[in-house]
C-alpha cells in the first residue's frame, strides 16, 4: 500500500499535468489540428520535467525510494528528556540577577504584608507562591506564566480544595479528590498552571486556614498572584533594558 508521501507526490504532480492538459485544450480547434504532435511533445517533456513521467514508468522503485526515504527519520531518544534543554546562546550574567532579585522582592513584599495581618492571624506567604515565582520569574513566556491560566486555575484549584475539605473533611480522600478534581479543572479549562495544584492540598492540611471557608478561593493565593504579577512587569523590563 502506497504511503502518505507517495499518494501526495503522485496527486501533486498529477493536478500540475492535469492543468497543463486542460489549458492545452481550451485552444482553438484549427490550432490544435495543425499543432497537435508538437503540443503533444511539449506535455511529454513537461510531465518529464516534473517527474510525474518518471513516476509512472518507474511506480515502483520511486514508491520504494520515498518509503526508503521516510523510514531514515531518526526515532525519539528515551533519554534525551534527561539532558538539559539546549539553548542557542548562554544566558547573560542579568537574565540571572533580575530574575533572581524579583523572587527576593516578592518574598519581601510578600512578609511585609504578613507583618500588616499578623494582627487578624491570617498570612500571605504559601508556598505555592513559591512555585509561581519560578515560574513568573524565570519562565515568563511559559504557557503556566499567562495570567489567564494562573488566576484561572489559582481561583478555581483553591475553590475546588474548600469544596472537598467540606464533603469529605480532612483525610486521604479529600486530598484525592481534590487533586483529580484540579487536574480535570486546569484540563476543561485550557488554564495549565502546575502551582495551582497544591492549593487544595494545603487548605484541607492547614488547620489555620480553615476559617477562610470560600474566601480562600481569593486570599491567599490570588491576591498574591496579583502582587507577583506586578514585580514581574518590573523583572521583564529590567531584563530587557538592563543588561550586562
Amino acid at each position: 500500500m502506497a504511503t502518505p508521501q507517495v499518494r501526495a507526490y503522485h496527486c501533486y504532480h498529477q493536478s500540475n499535468v492535469m492543468a497543463v492538459s486542460t489549458s492545452l485544450n481550451s485552444l482553438p480547434p484549427l490550432f490544435l489540428r495543425g499543432n497537435r504532435g508538437f503540443l503533444q511533445n511539449k506535455r511529454i517533456a513537461l510531465e518529464r520535467s516534473l517527474g510525474f513521467g518518471s513516476l509512472r514508468r518507474n511506480k515502483g522503485r520511486e514508491y520504494a525510494a520515498v518509503v526508503a526515504s521516510s523510514s531514515n527519520v531518526a526515532a525519539p531518544n528515551l533519554w534525551d528528556s534527561w539532558k538539559p534543554q539546549k539553548s542557542s546562546s548562554a544566558s547573560s550574567l542579568s537574565d540571572i540577577l533580575w530574575p533572581s532579585a524579583g523572587a527576593f522582592a516578592a518574598m519581601a513584599v510578600l512578609g511585609k504584608v504578613d507583618q500588616i495581618l499578623a494582627a487578624k492571624g491570617i498570612s500571605i506567604t504559601i508556598a505555592p507562591l513559591g512555585a509561581v515565582c519560578a515560574v513568573l520569574f524565570a519562565s515568563p513566556s511559559s504557557p503556566a506564566a499567562r495570567k489567564y491560566n494562573m488566576f484561572m486555575a489559582q481561583i478555581g484549584c483553591a475553590a475546588i480544595g474548600v469544596a472537598a475539605f467540606t464533603m469529605f473533611g480532612p483525610g486521604w480522600l479529600a486530598r484525592s479528590a481534590a487533586q483529580a478534581a484540579s487536574i480535570a479543572y486546569m484540563i476543561y479549562t485550557g488554564s495549565s498552571h502546575p502551582p495551582a495544584a497544591s492549593l487544595p492540598i494545603l487548605f484541607i492540611d492547614g488547620v489555620k486556614l480553615h476559617h477562610l471557608s470560600f474566601w480562600y478561593a481569593f486570599f491567599p493565593g490570588a491576591v498574591g498572584c496579583i502582587i507577583l504579577s506586578l514585580i514581574q512587569e518590573v523583572v521583564c523590563y529590567l531584563k530587557d533594558n538592563f543588561k550586562f
